[in-house]
């Protein structure tokens, strides 16, 4: 099995399917296309969901579902991962050609995430390969756009009858029942514009906007003395861009700031942009000259927390006790599909080989090995009896 999920990984490392809302990049199609043949060829099920529709330059955007009926139809466990990559700007190894080197496997999506898709796949394949039956549907979801905007698994849980889920993302063979979710807003200060040698006629925007930095640095710094959550740690925030000004003998009439804030899964999301309006509120208390607003948010994904004796844990902690890998629970930082699951009611967790360290790096790897102790998870999860969960 170990040559087969190397060569299966190889080929899908090979294909070219950069999200396709990034400069140049050519989208999931022929990702699509191999994952349709490979079931098609083992006699499973599939179905193709349009997320987006062709255009001149970039061919439908399609998810890719195979589906293996179980037992009980009414009860069904999904094993998601995302197609789409990170472009290859600035990377040191040819993005499109698979290297295995010391034990691991360098490549563009090699670790984010089409190693856990890899293994995914021919754990499904296997099950039916060896005609067991399980206790309940497997459904594979190959999504599109997980990169940019989640376009993908949104479209998917419309119509999906899921009641499990497990995520593939490089969790180093964690369970992982928790994340951070992510608030991105921009912030603009309005000024006016004058000639620098006469800076009494404007209204220096940088300027006003600096003050507004100066607070919500405070507020960023006092996110560490909150109470933590226990698997995640406190919240954080940090603005990540800052616009303004024309040129240098111009007073600056406008000033944008964009701001990332990481959110926790008791964290409301208009308490927290709250906090920044209170801000904007003191600043112009103190000073009525200045003309700052709030734009509304351009992401909003919130976190997720899957409880510990949920059925998804507990069958994942059985499986983890039977191939001796470690069964405690974990949370990470960073999001994923799994919080649309979680929002949708489905609990999930997320689980797959590779670090997530290695993901969108100038030389992403991931440990094959991993990726076959990921398959044996996988396949052991699919043949549990689901019946009493």
């Amino acid at each position: 099995m170990y040559s087969l999920l190397s060569s299966t990984l190889s080929d899908l490392v090979r294909i070219n399917s950069v999200n396709a809302f990034y400069r140049s990049g050519p989208g999931e199609a022929e990702l699509s296309n191999y994952i349709e043949d490979f079931f098609r060829r083992r006699n499973i099920a599939t179905e193709r969901q349009q997320v987006l529709p062709a255009t001149s330059k970039v061919s439908a955007r399609d998810n890719l579902i195979a589906l293996v009926p179980g037992e009980h139809k009414d009860r069904t466990l999904v094993l998601e991962a995302h197609m789409d990559t990170v472009a290859t700007e600035g990377m040191s190894i040819d993005p499109w050609e698979p290297r295995v080197e010391n034990g691991r496997m360098y490549g563009r999506g090699s670790v984010d995430t089409k190693a856990g898709l890899a293994a995914m796949m021919l754990a499904m394949a296997d099950l039916v390969r060896q005609g067991i039956r399980p206790s309940r549907n497997i459904c594979l979801a190959a999504v599109v756009d997980e990169e940019y905007s989640f376009l993908g698994v949104t479209h998917f849980l419309k119509s999906a009858k899921a009641d499990v889920a497990i995520v593939a993302e490089p969790t180093e063979l964690k369970i992982v029942v928790a994340s951070k979710g992510v608030l991105r807003w921009r912030i603009i200060a309005k000024g006016k514009a004058a000639h620098s040698s006469k800076v009494h006629l404007g209204i220096n925007a940088i300027e006003h906007m600096g003050r507004v930095l100066v607070e919500i640095e405070k507020l960023h710094r006092s996110l560490a003395n909150h109470a933590c959550h226990p698997l995640l740690g406190p919240a954080s925030g940090n603005v990540g861009t800052i616009h303004g000004g024309v040129q240098v003998n111009f007073v600056p009439h406008e000033c944008t700031i964009e701001i990332d804030r990481r959110l926790l899964p008791d964290e409301n999301v208009a308490e927290v942009l709250g906090d920044y309006q209170a801000i904007i509120d003191k600043c112009q208390r103190e000073d009525p000259s200045m003309m700052v607003t709030m734009e509304p948010p351009m992401l909003v994904d919130p976190a997720f927390e899957t409880m510990h004796d949920s059925s998804i844990v507990q069958v994942a902690q059985r499986v983890c006790d039977s191939l001796g890998m470690d069964r405690n629970c974990y949370g990470v930082p960073f999001g994923s599909d799994a919080s649309k699951f979680a929002r949708a009611g489905v609990p999930c967790i997320l689980f797959g080989p590779g670090s997530i360290d290695q993901a969108h790096t100038a030389d992403e790897s991931v440990e094959l090995e991993q990726v076959e102790r990921a398959f044996e998870f996988y396949r052991t999860l699919l043949r549990e009896d689901w019946l009493s969960q």
